[in-house]
């Protein structure tokens, strides 16, 4: 299951009305997870009037017939009067709805209807751990219009339509991921029965693709869960685990895992759950068990509330209204959803399904859909270690210093069962660490996300200490101490004496170079950059930084590592702020110069986040901490000179003289108060921006001007890593980005963006700003190349 997309902490992120669960900007994991709203099936041929065959042998003949057809993603056998159909995408560890597999499927099912002697069916995965993950997104891309897209929703909706008709009960027997297609295939079954266990989601992330459930879904979800519910899972992409989707009707029944015996605990409860079906499937054909669920009084209350259109109206308007308001309309996918719905329920099924593949075909062809499926696929590409296995996996990790970051690395290692020794200069220091990874731990408790006998498992592999004691068994040492080259190179010194000659020296700085952090080592080839993203649990992104001399064994195992803490990693070439910072840094010089300029820090806020970006910019230099952006803006101003160059320094240098660090701090541009959502201006800071105001230039200042300042910037920059080397491809360009500076995911990535905004508009807009403000908006030669030619771009 990819992971989830990305938003920077404490943003508001799309939820329905009842939404408690993670927000959907937040989640946009994956774009991120296999999903597949689609389906190719062909229609279903009409049921088969019954073959002659000799009495008895119907199994038989069923059963060698195909192995005959050379079946090689579904297949199926019967047990008695149950035909068992089984999922097995071959060469792939999910099972995924692609052409094969939907042509496949079709015969089968047509050969089981023709079959009298079978009287229902189970659907149900040869693979533990995915059921359908989703449709296989290709099929979208390798589409050219959105009337082609339409047609594969269309076909998708008939062969389910077939399904859900069927004369013969038929029951899905969930194991392991069940999204996007994949539930839209088991909502189309007579009943469905679950394994309670971890692996075992279901949901409808089509969302985070920028699309919308396309062959049945947003018809058939809300008349079995209700419409809020319906709301939550196809607005949010949210996952939901088996007893949850019990609760909510969305399966009829649970079933608990096996333990181990003489085969694997999955293999076990595959057959078990494949036993339970067949029971079921039995049962639903001689009618000894009702397809009719029980509802109770509160179920019962709401469907009578629902059945009332004002009262459907309004929740319409009012989840409408929320989309908006945290979309600022720029993703177009969670409002086609309530459009969809909303036609189905109050003008009938058949619009209903009409208007969803008409609208599934359109948002396929999006600029929006296709910079999140950029970004899924390059989330896939920056989950595999480009440089191998590592020739000895890190199995105990030692972290210095036990900070908001160190104490951070230290919960996403200890909770994938590796040994760490968390250590830190002072007993309070190194407590108040140990305290934050323990808080981590609890607060997955209470979402019941793990248990309390498995958090105190995992702090049994935590270790606090105030020396270098158990070093000697460390693989990986990281250090998390402050941004100072001094205090690097002191650690780096005392570490190598005590640590074992493999043991590899990770650096968790933001911008200081790792070649001038090894010149203070005696193995240069094993010193490494690993650069986490605050909070370290929540941020997805690991940017690791090698220099010429690192070894490709050290940067495999530092890739290792991050895989297993569940990051999605991108690799650079050394230099001041690598890449993301390096990116970053231009874009806050100016934003400090529009904040000169005179434009309050709510309205600067509000201009950036209308573009896309989940953070206001403002508010990005209170989160980032006032202290750091000084610290980086010095160092990298020093490194690349005039380019770096926007907003006065000495701006940030006085809020950090009065103590206006930010969030951290609780005072920065804004106030921060606990549990007060609605923050207020920092009046503290009216002296502050009066002393370094500047003139206003009108013709260079309005909100869209302010915005691709902003942008350009940005974009320019990380063009520009590219032609030095620094990045080495666009793909990791745009998932650093996206995934550790909040770069507008609608858009893809500066790369993508590049591409779709057009180089030769993107260089015009930089030479006007240049005639007002010089070489910062100077256009680099790579993005120059791209706008002489338009055949040129980033992303084929």
């Amino acid at each position: 299951r990819p992971p989830r997309l990305p938003c920077p902490p404490r943003q508001g992120c799309l939820r329905s009305s009842q939404s408690a669960g993670p927000p959907l900007w937040a989640k946009m994991a994956a774009a991120v997870r296999a999903i597949g709203s689609l389906t190719r099936f062909t229609a279903a041929a009409k049921y088969c009037p019954s073959r002659r065959r000799l009495p008895g042998y119907a199994c038989r003949t069923i059963s060698t017939s195909s192995p005959l057809k050379s079946r090689t993603h579904v297949n199926y056998d019967i047990k008695g009067d149950v035909a068992v159909v089984r999922f097995n995408s071959p060469n792939s560890k999910v099972n995924t709805l692609s052409k094969q597999l939907h042509t496949e499927f079709t015969e089968v099912m047509n050969e089981i209807w023709a079959n009298d002697a079978i009287k229902s069916a189970v659907l149900i995965s040869s693979k533990p751990g995915s059921f359908i993950s989703g449709a296989d997104i290709n099929m979208i891309e390798a589409c050219t219009s959105s009337q082609e897209i339409t047609q594969l929703s269309q076909d998708g909706q008939k062969i389910l339509a077939n399904l859900e008709k069927s004369p013969k009960p038929i029951v899905a027997a969930i194991s392991g991921s069940c999204l996007g297609g994949g539930l839209e295939v088991a909502i189309a079954c007579h009943y469905r029965i679950a394994v309670k266990d971890r692996k075992t989601v279901l949901g409808t992330p089509e969302v985070l693709l920028g699309l919308l459930p396309g062959a049945g879904g947003t018809q058939r979800l809300p008349k079995l869960v209700g419409l809020p519910a319906a709301f939550d899972m196809m607005l949010t992409g949210k996952n939901i685990r088996a007893d949850k989707a019990k609760k909510m009707r969305l399966v009829d029944q649970v079933v608990d895992p096996l333990g181990p015996g003489i085969k694997s605990p999955e293999e076990r409860t595959i057959e078990y759950l494949e036993e339970v079906a067949i029971t079921f499937a039995r049962g639903l054909a001689n009618k000894s068990i009702s397809q009719k669920k029980d509802k109770g009084l509160v179920q019962k209350v709401t469907d009578y509330v629902m059945a009332i259109p004002f009262v459907r109206q309004q929740i319409y308007k009012m989840v409408e209204k929320k989309v908006r308001q945290q979309t600022k309309g720029l993703y177009p996918a969670p409002l086609s959803i309530i459009e969809v719905v909303k036609t189905g329920l109050e003008q009938g099924n058949e619009a209903g399904y009409l208007l969803e593949s008409q609208k599934f075909g359109e948002l396929g062809m999006t600029p929006e859909s296709k910079a999140l499926i950029g970004l899924y696929h390059g989330q896939v590409q920056c989950k595999k270690n480009k440089f191998g296995q590592p020739k000895q996996q890190v199995q105990t990790l030692a972290v210095l210093g036990a900070g908001l970051m160190g104490a951070g690395i230290a919960q996403v290692s200890v909770d994938k069962g590796m040994k760490t020794l968390l250590k830190d200069t002072t007993l309070q220091a190194l407590s108040r660490g140990q305290q934050q990874v323990y808080k981590g731990l609890n607060d997955k408790v209470k979402k019941k996300n793990l248990t309390s006998f498995e958090r105190d498992m995992f702090l049994s592999n935590l270790t606090g200490q105030l020396d270098y004691k158990d070093f000697s068994k460390a693989d990986m040492v990281i250090e998390a101490v402050f941004e100072d080259i001094s205090i690097k190179h002191k650690v780096l010194k005392e570490v190598e004496t005590v640590i074992p000659p493999h043991c590899i020296f990770a650096s968790n700085t933001s911008a200081l170079p790792i070649g001038q952090i090894a010149a203070a080592s005696k193995r240069p080839e094993k010193v490494i950059g690993m650069h986490y993203f605050s909070p370290v649990d929540k941020m997805q992104l690991l940017e690791i930084i090698t220099t010429d001399k690192t070894s490709p064994d050290a940067a495999a195992s530092a890739v290792d590592v991050g895989l297993r803490q569940g990051k999605v990693i991108i690799v650079v070439k050394d230099g001041p702020g690598f890449y993301t910072t390096r990116c970053l840094a231009p874009m806050l010089a100016e934003i400090v110069r529009v904040l000169q300029e005179g434009t309050d820090p709510k309205k600067v806020d509000s201009i950036s986040t209308s573009f896309g970006f989940p953070v206001g910019a403002a508010t990005l230099i209170d989160e980032v901490g006032v202290d750091v952006a000084t610290h980086v803006a010095e160092d990298l101003g020093k490194a690349f000179g005039e380019r770096f160059k926007g907003g006065n320094v000495e701006l940030m240098k006085a809020m950090v003289d009065k103590g206006f660090l930010g969030r951290k701090a609780g005072k920065g541009f804004y106030i921060y108060q606990e549990g007060v959502k609605n923050r207020n201006i920092n009046t503290g800071m009216d002296e502050i921006l009066q002393k370094f105001k500047i003139p206003v230039n009108p013709a260079v200042s309005t909100e869209e001007d302010i915005q691709m300042r902003l942008v350009a910037r940005f974009v320019n920059e990380a063009v520009l890593t590219l032609q030095e080397g620094i990045l080495s491809n666009p793909v990791e360009g745009d998932i650093g980005a996206v995934f550790g500076l909040g770069f507008p995911p609608c858009l893809g990535g500066p790369f993508r963006y590049a591409d779709y905004y057009g180089a030769r508009r993107l260089v015009d807009r930089m030479r006007k700003y240049e005639d007002v403000y010089g070489s910062q908006f100077t256009p680099c030669q790579l993005l120059l190349d791209h706008a002489k030619d338009s055949s040129k771009k980033f992303h084929k």
